[in-house]
């Protein structure tokens, strides 16, 4: 068979959701490629299975990595890729090798894994009746690309999937309900799969309120679909305006914030931004 690169999924907890096909190409690999060799190594050890070449592939080595990766499998080699959690190239490594071999004209193919996003998703009970949503994974840590992706979640007409880690939640959620309003509903899913699963549901302020005291373990956030509206008044512009001044934007970027969040023309908002 002709070389490949194979993208696995891996359990995001628990183990028992490995599928026999990942056991398989974990097992047959010549070469794997992984965020934590010996994280990756005890899974190994778990399926009882001998560990191929592992190679060190996080979002700092990815670039550096992939053109090997792609000359392995142009050798002929079955190059698998597993992260720590997940599936490879969703908020994991993974995109830019997975673009360096269609680029070279290397197969790639995926087995199908459990996805943290996905599982929030659905367990959230936010997703209404059509069932849609965006994955968001993490969001921008500060400054303005943070705001503008917050007024983007803000006016989202579907559910969105937000990753974020323990230390960062109470803050994100902290944001999200100013951007979003802190009647928006919300799930704060943790740890799941695992053995101490979580999701709690209510508004943005209840949950701050929730994460007063401290969160433990990666979380998933999944927030409401924007509610349906009619045209925004001069009104409201000046008040979204008012509210990214506030919160420290240039006239310029809040402008062209408040014309994203609420769908209204451009030069409408510099026209109210420059009396």
């Amino acid at each position: 068979m002709t070389g490949r690169i194979v993208l696995v999924g891996t359990p995001i907890g628990n183990l028992g959701d490995l599928s026999a096909r990942a056991a398989e190409v974990l097992g047959s690999a010549d070469v794997l490629a992984c965020e934590d060799t010996r994280r990756t190594g005890r899974l190994l050890a778990h399926l009882g299975v001998a560990a191929p070449r592992l190679v060190r592939m996080d979002d700092h080595t990815e670039a550096t990595v992939a053109p090997r990766l792609v000359a392995e499998a142009r050798s002929g080699r079955l190059v698998a890729v597993a992260t720590d959690a997940g599936m490879p190239g969703l908020s994991d490594p993974g995109g830019r090798l997975v673009a360096a071999a269609v680029e070279a004209g290397v197969a790639v193919e995926v087995v199908p894994g459990p996805f943290a996003g996905v599982v929030a998703a659905v367990v959230s009970g936010l997703l209404g009746p059509a069932g849609r949503f965006t994955f968001e994974g993490f969001l921008p840590r500060k400054g303005p690309e943070r705001r503008d992706r917050l007024a983007e979640v803000a006016a989202e007409r579907r559910a969105v999937v937000i990753y974020e880690s323990p230390h960062r939640v109470a803050a994100t959620v902290a944001d999200l309900a100013l951007a979003c309003g802190p009647d928006r509903r919300v799930a704060l899913c943790r740890e799941l799969t695992k053995l101490h699963e979580e999701t709690w549901r209510g508004t943005l302020a209840d949950a701050a309120e929730h994460l007063a005291a401290g969160a433990r373990g990666e979380h998933v956030i999944v927030v409401e679909a924007a509610p349906p509206r009619g045209a925004p008044s001069d009104e409201d512009v000046a008040t979204a305006l008012s509210e990214e001044l506030a919160a420290g934007s240039t006239r310029r970027d809040a402008a062209a914030a408040v014309a994203r969040r609420l769908g209204v023309p451009a030069n409408r908002v510099k026209r109210l931004a420059n009396p």
